[in-house]
């Protein structure tokens, strides 16, 4: 998951015509589908009916068009809800609820409502997913009285025709205008190149949303979210970057564990990690650390197909200025041109560790060579 700079982004129309004539390969094993959500919409559309400044921002005119419709017991779940998911546990409420709801295939809000209330088979799709632990599962089932509620006021508020009038022909204008040119990019193919293995699936499922800013989202299998508002530029560097999630196995690999939590000892790092934002996530060492390491694959990829931001304006920008892991990861492949002898990127990590390039108390020097 990240979060994404829009007001300095380039006119769609140009940046299509350019990246079009400078990556086209040959041969492509990329697979894109490109389609509307409405479920991942809904979920995304939570965040502004909570009345979250943070996202409306963003969406102040799509909130005050609707929070008239809003009944007391709606706010109140709303409210509830922000609370035990972002205010208390740093969560970002739309990409964790996309995450979870992307196990069953509800299209409809009755379908969402029945799978909330008896979420067996939420939990034993869920369940088969690198993402399920316990302490998420209890979470969601903490909040299940409360997404009840805001579904069944949805459904009453008529959200669904709100989304199907006013939004859907909006998102269908955007993807005939997007899909054309994807299939010139093989972004699995560089995926797999950089990560140093195979992915699961070489089709890449665009979800465009409306509500999603100012996140692009990873939801299960390779698939993720991004929004209408950003030109084709920036849905390659999503899906790019988005593939990559998680680019190792966290939860069975506890010498990894270990490595990621050394750098708890760095103040640099946890500086970042303690004092941003927590709109942003990355709330934690192990979040901001898996974001980084993708953040800085991501650049060599975008780089590689010359659709790239400026790697020194991209993280000076971006969350605050947090991602000086990515920083230090990015130089480090550059200098060693990475990945020409096709290294998993576990190893990788282990390697620069092991050989002292990549340890805590570091990333600040680091940070101040690139800035320098």
């Amino acid at each position: 998951m990240r979060t994404i700079n829009v007001l300095k982004i380039l006119i769609l129309a140009g940046v299509f015509a350019f990246i079009t004539q400078t990556a086209k390969t040959d041969t492509t094993m990329t697979n894109w589908k490109i389609e509307p959500s409405f479920k991942y919409d809904l979920f995304c559309f939570l965040n502004i009916l909570t009345g979250d400044p943070f996202y409306l921002d963003y969406y102040q005119a799509d909130y005050d068009s609707y929070k008239s419709r809003l009944t007391p017991d709606a706010v109140n779940a709303l409210s509830s809800l922000k609370k035990k998911l972002k205010e208390d546990n740093g969560t970002i409420i739309s990409a964790w609820l996309c995450l979870y709801f992307s196990v069953v295939d509800d299209n409809s809000i009755e379908e969402l409502i029945e799978t909330t209330r008896d979420p067996s088979r939420l939990k034993e799709n869920f369940s088969k997913t690198i993402y399920h632990n316990n302490e998420s599962w209890e979470l969601f089932v903490s909040v299940k009285n409360e997404l009840i509620t805001i579904l069944e006021f949805l459904k009453s508020s008529g959200y669904q025709e709100y989304w199907r009038e006013n939004v859907l022909p909006k998102i269908n204008a955007t993807i005939d205008k997007l899909r054309p040119g994807l299939s010139n990019y093989d972004v699995i193919r560089e995926n797999e190149y950089f990560l140093g293995y195979k992915l699961p699936s070489d089709t890449i499922t665009v979800y465009m949303l409306y509500f999603c800013k100012p996140h692009g989202i990873k939801i299960t299998g390779t698939r993720f979210l991004t929004s209408i508002d950003w030109p084709f530029e920036i849905l390659l560097r999503n899906a790019a970057h988005e593939m990559m999630h998680p680019p190792y196995k966290y939860k069975e690999d506890a010498e990894l564990r270990g490595l990621i939590e050394s750098f708890s000892a760095d103040e640099f790092v946890m500086d970042k990690v303690n004092n941003h934002n927590p709109s942003f996530g990355y709330n934690k060492l192990d979040g901001l650390f898996e974001e980084d390491c993708v953040q800085s694959l991501d650049q060599m990829i975008n780089e590689k197909l010359n659709v790239s931001k400026d790697a020194r304006r991209r993280w000076k920008e971006s969350d605050d200025g947090i991602h000086v892991l990515a920083i230090a990861l990015y130089q480090i492949m550059k200098e060693e041109g990475y990945n020409k002898n096709n290294e998993v990127f576990r190893d990788f990590l282990f390697r620069i560790y092991n050989t002292g390039k990549f340890r805590p108390g570091m990333i600040k020097d680091y940070y101040e060579k690139f800035y320098k």
